[in-house]
Formats: C-alpha cells, sequence, structure tokens
C-alpha cells in the first residue's frame, strides 16, 4: 500500500493533510475501491467488495430482525427480562451504527444493500408477525369485527 503526501482546498486555502492512504469520497460513486468500516477492507479485491456487500446486507438485516425479536417478549424472571431487553438493544443499535458507518462510505453498493437489507429484514418480521397473528373474527353477515 502506498502512502502520499496529499493536499485538500478548504475555501481556497490549500491545506495539508498529511500522510493519507485513500481520498475519502464526498458524493455518491460506483466501484470496487472503497474503504468499508475498517482500513484496507475491502482491499480493493472485486471478492473482497462482494463479500463486503454480503457482510453489510446481514447487518441490515439483522438490524430489522432484531427490533422485532421474541426473546424480549418471551417470558422470564422480572430481573433477567430488562436485562436480555437491553442486551438485545445494545446489538441491534451497535450493528445499527456499523450500517451506518458503512453507508457514509458514499459508495452506491454499499448504500442499495444496507436499505435492500433493511427492508427484506423488516418485510419478514412483518409478515411472521401477521401469520402468526389470529384471523379478523368475522360476524353473521360476513363482516370483519373491528
Amino acid at each position: 500500500m502506498s502512502h502520499e503526501h496529499s493536499t485538500m482546498y478548504n475555501n481556497g486555502t490549500m491545506m495539508d493533510m498529511g500522510d493519507m492512504s485513500a481520498a475519502m469520497h464526498m458524493s455518491l460513486f460506483w466501484g470496487k475501491d472503497v474503504t468499508i468500516l475498517f482500513d484496507g477492507w475491502p482491499e480493493n479485491r472485486l471478492g473482497m467488495y462482494i463479500l463486503s456487500l454480503v457482510f453489510i446486507f446481514c447487518l441490515a438485516f439483522i438490524v430489522e430482525v432484531l427490533s422485532a425479536s421474541p426473546l424480549t417478549a418471551a417470558p422470564m424472571p422480572p430481573l433477567r427480562s430488562p436485562v436480555v431487553g437491553a442486551a438485545i438493544y445494545a446489538v441491534r443499535v451497535a450493528l445499527g451504527y456499523l450500517v451506518m458507518l458503512a453507508v457514509m462510505s458514499f459508495n452506491i453498493g454499499v448504500f442499495v444493500v444496507a436499505v435492500v437489507g433493511h427492508a427484506l429484514g423488516y418485510f419478514l418480521v412483518k409478515f411472521r408477525a401477521r401469520a402468526a397473528a389470529p384471523p379478523p373474527e368475522t360476524t353473521s353477515d360476513n363482516t370483519t369485527k373491528v
């Protein structure tokens, strides 16, 4: 990995940015040459880029699934229930922040897989909730009770 001396212009003034290994994008772009979450990841290789997209998709999906986790609704001893709920919430928030930081790479591929992961996770959670809900009651004249 080569390091090069970079300069940045701020309001027409040249600023010395020192030794930087990669330029940070400030607008959306498409391509595999991106840094996601950690320096050197996905190493500007297509296979690693695809793997990182799968990873971001899974993170976003898990965030949505954890938002309706049945573990928080399961009967538990009085002290354990809030502790487990808080732990699940902390994991969900941490994963959500990781997805947000990945999207801040401004890479369109990362943005798309994050949105699709959230959408599919939300769909799965709502589909399961609707499938588990009892069917609405109907009256003798075939109208639904509210």
